[in-house]
């Protein structure tokens, strides 16, 4: 607390008994107040009162001193040190005293009050302070210290080396990081008791009870413990180990709930914790005042159920937006309406029915396109249901297939219509596919939809093919790329569409896929395989892969648990890092898509390869000339023996002795008999023995 007016006037007069009582009355109530004493302190001197100053600051020194407040003495010595000991010398004593006591259970004080050459130049006070500051640094790491650092988390210091200068730190994953004193301050942040991942580390049975009993106090927890808005994906990061990955999302709805969780709109929502519930709403307001209207209606989604009185004064600023873009902006409008009839809170401005949704959709000359405007799609669901009672709905379905982006509302437009008319949407998807660049949104759904009504994919199969192998490089197509591609896969509409090709189409089919240039090559061998073998006709020679039976069953097994554990699994990752936020820099996210792609190019290899296996009888193969199967004895030029199998790629190990027969060390070999000269391995050698191969190990 500053001094007041009234003590100012009192040190300028030489009130000593005034001056004295507020010091004592103060050092009773608040000896931690050091800017009050020291401002009273340095106010003496200013009027050359120099002895008061330093006898009042004497019995401040004794009162810290007698209360063991050694931080706050050494603080005070900072401030107003050469007023109490005016010799350098005294105070730099005053100073190593001080620091004795504060850290009078650390060990390595001496050691570090060494490093820093606190002992030397005590006449220099300037220079004394700036090696305080350095010796708090580096105490604060000294043995026992919970630390943090950047991708490492939460650990402990175990060690301090003064012959290297350095703390040797345990993190969880990372034993023994040794961290140089000159780094330590930059790279090391020592966590107090109440920072939450030296919680996690010190007491996690709290943290774990809390996780049930009381998810919004561990989310306050983890945001005061940061200082900083976070994001989902930190948030989830930081409570690794302590709530589950399946628990996660239950837990995250429920935290986010309380009133003072602050949480923006759009794409990259960041969270915060507000010092009280008013606080969180004043601050949502002010975010309501600042953001465009869908994001405010986004807000309003959010506040409802935490604040209704924030939500009806956000509801009645929406309200008034929307009768003033019933003219100008009517798909806003619509929005705004529609999302106040979800909400179930009436509109407040003072004509309501001037733009409801009757008139406003009404009022259109068209509906579809003001439909399409509005933003979100279950509005626009039930604005498309509102048209369901219209004399003219067929015409406005009709227009809506050929505008509509949303999948689910496609289906409810094309249900309607294929009930009115059965091939009302196969003329549709004849116009679609013959231009899919005209209309993505639509020829991608009318893709996934054709994956499981063979009645769409007949009327044209070759077409389907031909158009979505082309659509996959066209730009305008790139935002639904995902989504195509997942269309080659085994239950989607392009091996849907080659089961219903004619032999001659099927031709073309395969001229198609040996061409379409955003395939990757693992992608068109799988199609063309199962093309092929569809159509025996399209298939030349292929070359058996000869194996052993072992290893058919290890493959097999291998290709059984990509299929049946590892892709489901990777599939619920991808959709539980979709959910928790903005994809462009959710790390989570990245990481399960590149391993979706590195699993589905793993399994349609080894679905190739199975498909060419030819188990092999090593009991039954004829030893007459070099074949797989068969042991070989050699015998180079300068008389040295060597004993050499050939058996499949997937036995192969050439340090061994076991060569592939698909190497070219192999097809050198490959038909010779006994005595015949070869080429091995860029040697000449000379086949002494032939034999049957034994199996492996």
């Amino acid at each position: 607390m500053a001094i007041s007016r009234q003590l100012r006037e009192a040190i300028g007069k030489g009130k000593s008994d005034t001056i004295e009582d507020a010091w004592l009355e103060r050092l009773e109530e608040n000896p931690r107040d050091l800017e009050f004493f020291t401002g009273i302190a340095r106010s003496l001197v200013g009027s050359n009162q120099n002895e008061r100053a330093q006898t009042l600051l004497q019995t401040l020194d004794e009162e810290l001193i007698g209360k063991d407040l050694w931080q706050e003495r050494l603080a005070m010595l900072r401030r107003a040190g050469a007023i109490l000991e005016p010799k350098a010398e005294t105070l730099h004593a005053t100073i190593l005293e001080t620091l004795g006591k504060l850290y009078a259970e650390r060990s390595h004080l001496e050691g570090i009050t060494e490093v820093v050459g606190l002992h030397r130049a005590p006449g220099d006070t300037a220079k004394t302070w700036d090696k305080v500051d350095r010796l708090e640094q580096l105490m604060a790491f000294d043995v026992g210290a919970v630390v943090r650092m950047e991708g490492k988390g939460a650990g402990r210091v175990t060690d301090v080396n003064f012959a290297l200068q350095s703390f040797k730190v345990d993190f969880e994953r990372h034993k023994g990081l040794t961290v140089g004193f000159r780094a330590a301050s930059k790279m090391l942040e020592a966590l107090p008791p109440e920072h939450l991942q030296r919680r996690k580390l010190e007491s996690p049975d709290e943290l774990l009870a809390l996780v049930k009993s009381d998810p919004p106090e561990l989310l306050r927890l983890v945001m005061e413990s940061h200082g900083k808005p976070m994001a989902a994906g930190d948030v989830r990061r930081v409570l690794s180990g302590i709530v589950s990955e399946s628990g996660w999302t239950s837990w995250w709805a429920a935290a986010r709930k309380h009133p003072q969780v602050i949480g923006g709109s759009g794409g990259k929502k960041k969270y915060s914790w507000a010092a009280s519930s008013e606080d969180a709403a004043q601050s949502v307001w002010r975010s309501f005042e600042k953001a465009e209207p869908h994001q405010q209606l986004d807000l309003l989604r959010k506040s409802g159920d935490r604040d209704p009185q924030l939500a009806d004064r956000m509801a009645l600023a929406l309200s008034q937006v929307g009768a003033r873009a019933a003219s100008s902006n009517p798909a806003l409008a619509l929005e705004i309406r529609f999302s106040l009839n979800r909400l179930n809170r009436e509109p407040g401005d003072e004509n309501p029915e001037s733009w409801s949704a009757e008139k406003l959709l009404a009022a259109s000359a068209s509906p579809a396109v003001l439909i399409v405007g509005v933003k979100d799609r279950q509005l626009r669901e039930r604005a498309w249901r509102s048209l369901a009672d219209r004399a003219d709905w067929v015409e406005l379905y009709s227009e809506g297939l050929k505008r509509e982006t949303d999948a689910r509302n496609l289906n409810l437009l094309a249900d309607a219509l294929t009930a009115e008319d059965s091939e009302a949407l196969g003329r549709f998807a004849d116009s679609t596919v013959t231009q899919p660049h005209k209309n993505p949104a639509a020829f991608t759904w009318l893709t996934e939809r054709a994956a499981s009504n063979d009645a769409l994919l007949a009327r044209n199969p070759l077409r389907w093919i031909q158009q979505l192998l082309i659509s996959l490089s066209r730009d305008e197509l790139s935002p639904y790329r995902t989504r195509l591609l997942a269309q080659l896969e085994s239950r989607g509409a392009l091996p849907r569409a080659m089961a219903l090709l004619s032999p001659r189409q099927a031709v073309q089919a395969k001229e198609a896929l040996e061409r379409a240039p955003a395939l990757e090559s693992y992608q068109r061998s799988d199609l063309v395989a199962g093309l092929e073998l569809r159509f025996p006709s399209l298939r030349g020679e292929v070359e058996p892969l000869y194996a052993l039976s072992d290893s058919i069953d290890e493959k097999r097994a291998e290709l059984k648990k990509l299929v049946e554990i590892e892709i489901p699994a990777n599939r619920k990752a991808i959709e539980e890092a979709r959910a928790m936020g903005d994809l462009r820099e959710n790390f989570e996210y990245k990481s399960a898509r590149a391993r979706h792609e590195y699993l589905n190019a793993r399994a349609h290899e080894l679905n190739g390869q199975l498909e060419r296996s030819r188990p092999l009888n090593l009991a039954t193969v004829d030893t007459s000339q070099v074949r797989v199967g068969t042991r070989l004895d050699l015998e180079t030029a300068g008389g040295e023996s060597r004993v050499v199998s050939i058996l499949g790629p997937w036995e192969s190990d050439p340090d061994g002795g076991i060569i592939s027969f698909e190497s070219e060390a192999a097809r050198g070999l490959l038909g010779k008999k006994v005595g015949d000269q070869a080429d091995f391995a860029g040697e000449s050698v000379r086949i002494t023995a032939i034999g049957r191969a034994s199996l492996p190990g």
